[in-house]
């Protein structure tokens, strides 16, 4: 299977358990990983053929822009539902990171693979 690879979405969304966090949006990065067969778009040259990862990461922002989450646990698994069921993509691998989640540390990020039977 042939794969799209996205990476370092910044997106911008409420998440956090901290009372300061629920108030300020912060920054979230998301990388993806979509399973797509892309025979169809190589020959026919067609976006109409091919996994648009423009919607994709459209509808990622819409999302999460929209939504206020307590964990990336919550935003990670619902992007993923999202993703394959309405862009049809059999398999995601989808990670969030959230830059300095925790004191001295860079980053934090969280990683699930799903698919379409999950």
């Amino acid at each position: 299977m042939d794969k799209i690879k996205l990476s370092e979405l910044k997106v911008e969304t409420i998440i956090g358990i901290w009372e300061w966090e629920k108030r300020n949006p912060q920054i979230v990065s998301i990388d993806l990983e979509m399973s797509t067969a892309i025979k169809a778009a190589a020959k026919s040259d067609s976006i109409k053929d091919a996994l648009d990862y423009r919607a994709i990461s459209k509808r990622i922002k819409q999302y999460s822009e929209n939504n206020h989450f307590e964990l990336i646990e919550t935003l990670a698994e619902n992007l993923a539902q999202i993703i394959i069921e309405e862009f049809k993509v059999e398999w995601v691998k989808l990670s969030v990171s959230k830059p300095y989640a925790i004191r001295d540390s860079k980053n934090v990020s969280l990683t699930i693979e799903r698919t379409k039977n999950e």
